[in-house]
């Protein structure tokens, strides 16, 4: 899907009730500056030919929303969209609103990079909001580093990258594999494990990661097995198989996309009930998003490590649920990467008026060290690895859908992209 320059707007009857969700939002949690456009003349905040003028500015939004990963990308799009829109109603940046060009992933990752040309040497936007997958992620980086862009990653995944043109505003592989391990064995007696994934580079290198901890870093544990599917994969009984005979403690599951909906009900239909946790089900990646597709009677019992649940009851979080569910429908969700999506604008938005201007190399030189005490996961700050310190969570899935918060770090989780004995 390509949209033209669209302008942040909403149509429809919900547009009124999201508006006023908006304003309570923006005003109790996001102080408007009201900055105006003529104090930031678009040639001093300009010199590098983006798509800025004296009253807009364009971005790019680049999501799968066709394909096997829509069930997963979508809400990264509608996330997005409610940070955008929030953001122009209290005037946008540098007095500046902003539009967007939507482009559509499917799911395919030469279209990812096709699509990122496109909006960097075509549409010249100021960043992108985009990606899902780490292959989609690591098919526009070249692009991105080519043309100079500016790219906010929602996603949870594997670490070993740090790129100058990324601000990756989901967990890396340290922060949410680790303490999800270790809480297993400390809290669950867990002591052997089956490894599970999707046959691509973030569940893959996940597993490494989590292969290394449990054979090198805790006491008394192993791994029994480990096998990956194609992403789309729909029969998973084989290897369901294959776990009743290796009867691990726990299933540690990094499924991704649609192949969570087959795989959960198979190993349902197959007398492995997550909710009798005999074994356990781990997982980092279905949230609130998946279960959606999976439905909640298929996965109630399953753990989930990630630093956001939308049960999550902090002032942030229920105006932040309040809007996007006034914006998007009552009966919509939101997941981990979800909410790190709609921090991609809003950190945007401050460090461009942290450098007072929207110039790529000022943007980047001016991320490090800007905080969010307004984030709906709890206070975040970028490192100046680009990533973000945030806290780690595990939420028992419920037959409703949702999650209940059984851990959460005390503090702040360092993000550490290259870690030491994990390689």
């Amino acid at each position: 899907m390509t949209d033209k320059k669209i302008p942040a707007k909403l149509a429809g009857p919900s547009r009124r009730a999201f508006m006023a969700g908006t304003a309570a939002l923006t005003a109790s949690l996001f102080a408007p500056k009201h900055l105006r456009a003529a104090d930031f003349p678009t040639a001093d905040v300009n010199t590098t030919g983006l798509a800025v003028t004296d009253d807009t500015v364009t971005i790019g939004i680049l999501h799968s929303v066709t394909g096997t990963m829509a069930i997963s990308e979508t809400g990264s799009v509608q996330a997005e969209k409610l940070a955008i829109e929030q953001i122009n109603a209290q005037g946008g940046i540098l007095g500046r609103k902003i539009e967007y060009i939507q482009e559509d992933g499917a799911s395919d990752w030469p279209t990812f990079a096709e699509k990122a040309r496109k909006l960097l040497v075509n549409d010249k936007v100021a960043s992108v909001m985009g990606c899902w997958t780490s292959a989609s992620r690591k098919a526009v980086l070249p692009v991105f580093e080519q043309h100079n862009g500016f790219l906010y990653y929602p996603t949870f995944y594997e670490g070993l990258e740090q790129s100058p043109n990324v601000i990756y505003t989901g967990q890396e592989a340290t922060q949410q594999i680790i303490a999800g391990l270790d809480w297993v064995t400390q809290t669950k007696g867990a002591k052997s494990f089956y490894l599970l994934g999707s046959d691509y580079i973030w569940p893959r290198t996940s597993n490494k990661i989590a292969r290394a901890h449990i054979e090198k870093f805790m006491e008394g544990t192993k791994v029994v097995g480990e096998d990956y599917y194609p992403l789309g994969h729909t029969q998973f009984n084989s290897v369901i198989n294959k776990i009743r005979l290796r009867k691990p403690d726990v299933i540690y599951a990094i499924v991704v996309g649609g192949s969570n909906v087959a795989f959960y009900k198979q190993l349902k239909a197959a007398g492995i009930d997550p909710a009798e946790e005999s074994p356990i089900v781990l997982t980092i990646s279905v949230t609130e998003d998946e279960i959606r597709g999976i439905g909640g009677e298929n996965v109630e019992g399953a753990y989930a490590c990630m630093k956001y649940f939308q049960s999550l009851e902090n002032e942030n979080n229920i105006a932040f649920v309040k809007a996007f569910k006034e914006m998007w429908g009552d009966d919509m969700v939101i997941g981990d990467v979800t909410q790190a999506a709609y921090l991609g604008p809003w950190l945007w938005k401050a460090a461009v008026e942290k450098a007072g201007s929207f110039d790529v190399d000022k943007v980047r030189a001016a991320s490090p060290g800007i905080e969010m005490t307004t984030a709906p996961e709890g206070y975040v700050k970028i490192h100046e690895n680009h990533h973000l310190w945030s806290k780690t969570r595990v939420g028992r899935a419920q037959a409703d859908g949702q999650y209940e918060v059984v851990f959460e770090t005390a503090e702040l989780v360092e993000p550490d992209p290259f870690p030491e004995g994990y390689q």
